[in-house]
């Protein structure tokens, strides 16, 4: 990771900066799930799903699209470019690379923090499926799904780098 825990120089801040903090956190463990991959190792698939390194991320953007730029904002998924179905955001197209899939997500997630600036913690948005809820529940909501997310990748990299060296 690239910048220090922010979540550590939150601990007396305020909800929102606390929320805001541990949602950095976890967007920095999603771009080291690809930090220091090949294109190959990135594509690696070790486990049945369409889950490898590269999924993970881009499925993370979609992430941040559909709760940020279409529940907040109100932008649909057709506008946006991004599947109606959740499934569909893990596959891989041969144009995705560690830097087109990075780029993309960086900048889903710099347009996400200043759409989420211009609401409260108490303004609502609608979902496709759930709905109205705060924008407190979208932080709580995506730092429990980065977390997850990052938490794959993590098993998935130690896989990859580590796969073939572990006992019996």
């Amino acid at each position: 990771m690239t910048d220090d825990y922010r979540s550590e120089a939150t601990l007396t801040g305020s909800e929102r900066e606390q929320l805001e903090a541990f949602l950095h956190d976890n967007r920095q463990a999603i771009v080291g799930v690809l930090e220091g991959l090949t294109e190959e190792q990135a594509r690696r698939r070790l486990v049945p799903s369409l889950t490898c390194p590269l999924s993970i991320v881009k499925h993370v953007v979609f992430v941040e699209k559909v709760w940020f730029h279409a529940s907040l904002a109100g932008r649909t998924r057709g506008e946006l470019g991004i599947p109606e179905a959740a499934e569909e955001s893990w596959y891989l197209t041969p144009d995705d690379t560690v830097e087109s899939v990075l780029a993309s997500y960086r900048l889903a997630w710099a347009e996400a923090d200043e759409i989420a600036a211009a609401y409260s913690l108490d303004d609502l948005a609608l979902h496709n499926r759930r709905g109205p809820l705060t924008l407190r529940w979208i932080y709580a909501h995506l730092i429990e799904e980065l977390a997850r997310h990052a938490g794959h990748g993590d098993i998935l990299r130690e896989q990859i780098f580590h796969g073939d060296n572990f006992g019996s």
